[in-house]
């Protein structure tokens, strides 16, 4: 007997159509097999699931005639990774077997109220497997363990006009994110079997309202807790109301790495779009079940990313030989941390330039290119110096050079707000007195976006193109004159050029301001502090 279920192979973080087909001889010959045959493009990993099948179908206590079946994984040119496909194969082997779907004798058979008997039947339809996408991982008890990518598999599964699907407990509220299907989460391959052949009353998970679960996030840091440098988050408002990318340049024990792990708290909520893309790249990633997530099965708070200077150019941009998101990736609508960023190795550094301009990377393989989203905000710290201190002498000041020249100056053109942190005078680390809390700076930054949106339709200022800034950041006489000014005296490059007119652009609607001033090019030529050093 022939059976067919159906499960997904994961490309990225989008999901396609995977048949599972099981054949089981009836004649139970086997053609002197002591396996059962697996087909279909299938990794290591793939082929290891045969052997926990076996064990969770015996331990289950059901008995197939094991070296009479055929595994076939369609289509056949796609491969096939991961432990996702072993309940699918569990199921069809059921199907074929005839354990799920055989018919029913009359103490089990689904019944309508007023059939005789009726009242010790369930009043429940099981659900019909051919309507239902299915994943999972077998444990050798029977035991169904979580897998990566169910959001993406609950999106093709609506997409195609399945049900719902059936998959891992743990899993189930990652799926229910996703509106209009079923959205069913067993433990065990009993309770699979149980489910389908109707033992089991369908209990599918209730829909997961995203927009309400971004409203109840917090951030866990506030910038009222930041005591002094009321410039450096003069410059953290201007760059979460454009977007912009900042490098903040100062001595150890200034705030660098509080401030910005404190900026998502100022930025925008995530709309519920964002929060089920960035939800797939974690779930991509196996990041939900690890516990990265807001909340269960969601991504509702903008993530901060702070790998570690020794993080590998894979670890950090993605790939392996089966591609897989990096922290650039995990980053996505949210914030990318380099501390100490002159100890991360050059080429690691260089890799960010492509994904910075384009808000995505793509990986290549020979039998692949996968590609992930990547739109992040981008915040560096670093010291002056090796010692961590700002130069006084001319060797001090020869040295901070060399440690600056680690970061190259293509990477540094594209950071639009470079702002020195100073050491905090004892007076303001010891008063009472409190600064700017991230409320005021984030009703500063929502003005500004809700202009942004009406100006431009929702573009971040920092992802204006050069005609967009010749249309929307008309400058006038003395402005345009200072601009001129400095680029010939800084020697800024073309790219630097537009980038002071979208964060001039963004101190305008911080002040609410239609055009260009002279000040906010003035501040916005400012923050090209690294022009100047290098």
């Amino acid at each position: 007997m022939l059976a067919r279920v159906q499960s997904f192979v994961l490309t990225g973080i989008d999901a396609s159509l995977c048949e599972v087909e099981v054949d089981l001889d009836e004649a139970g010959l086997g053609n002197g097999r002591k396996q059962p045959t697996l087909v279909g493009l299938p990794d290591a990993a793939v082929r290891e699931s045969l052997e926990r099948v076996r064990a969770a179908l015996v331990n289950g206590g059901y008995t197939l005639p094991w070296e009479s079946i055929t595994v076939n994984l369609a289509p056949a040119d796609i491969k096939k990774e991961g432990a996702v496909y072993e309940l699918p194969i569990a199921i069809g082997m059921l199907v074929a077997s005839g354990v799920i779907g055989r018919k029913r004798s009359a103490s089990s058979l689904q019944r309508r109220p007023g059939d005789a008997d009726s009242e010790h039947a369930p009043h429940w339809e099981a659900p019909d497997y051919r309507r239902y996408l299915f994943a999972g991982e077998l444990a050798l008890d029977g035991r169904i363990r979580p897998v990566r990518g169910v959001i993406a598999l609950a999106a093709l599964a609506k997409q195609i006009g399945y049900q719902g699907v059936i998959v891992p407990a743990d899993n189930a509220p990652e799926g229910a994110v996703v509106e209009g299907i079923e959205v069913h989460g067993v433990r065990t391959l009993t309770e699979a079997v149980g489910l389908l052949n109707g033992a089991l009353e369908p209990a599918p998970l209730s829909p997961i309202n995203v927009a309400s679960l971004i409203e109840e996030s917090t951030a866990d840091l506030d910038f009222v807790d930041v005591r002094g440098q009321e410039a450096v988050k003069r410059a953290i408002t201007v760059a979460a109301a454009g977007s912009h990318n900042l490098l903040m340049l100062g001595p150890p024990g200034t705030g660098k790495t509080m401030m910005a792990k404190a900026l998502p708290g100022i930025i925008p909520l995530m709309s519920a779009d964002e929060a089920l893309e960035v939800t797939r790249v974690y779930s991509a990633a196996g990041k939900l079940i690890a516990g990265e997530s807001g909340a269960p099965g969601l991504v509702t708070r903008r993530p901060v990313r702070t790998p570690h200077h020794t993080a590998s150019a894979v670890a950090v941009i993605g790939g392996g030989i089966v591609p897989k998101p990096g922290e650039i990736s995990l980053a996505h609508h949210g914030v990318l941390f380099l501390d100490e960023l002159a100890e991360f190795p050059r080429n690691v550094l260089d890799t960010l330039r492509q994904p910075m301009e384009d808000g995505h990377v793509t990986i290549a393989r020979s039998h692949a290119s996968v590609r992930f989203p990547a739109s992040f905000m981008l915040v560096a710290a670093m010291n002056p110096t090796p010692k961590g201190t700002m130069p006084d002498t001319d060797h001090g000041r020869r040295e901070m050079d060399r440690y600056l020249a680690r970061v190259s100056g293509p990477l540094i053109d594209r950071v639009d707000i470079h702002i020195e942190v100073p050491a905090v005078p004892w007076k303001q680390l010891s008063g009472e007195a409190k600064g700017t809390s991230s409320a005021q700076m984030r009703e500063r930054v929502l003005q500004a976006r809700e202009r942004q949106r009406v100006r431009q339709g929702g573009r971040a200022n920092a992802r204006l193109s050069g005609k967009d800034l010749d249309r929307h950041a008309r400058m006038d006489d003395s402005a345009r004159t200072l601009l001129g000014q400095a680029i010939t005296e800084l020697g800024l490059s073309a790219r630097a050029y537009d980038k002071v007119r979208r964060v001039a652009r963004t101190i305008a609607d911080l002040e609410g301001s239609e055009n260009l001033l002279t000040a906010h090019v003035a501040e916005a030529v400012q923050y090209r502090l690294l022009d100047r050093k290098v």
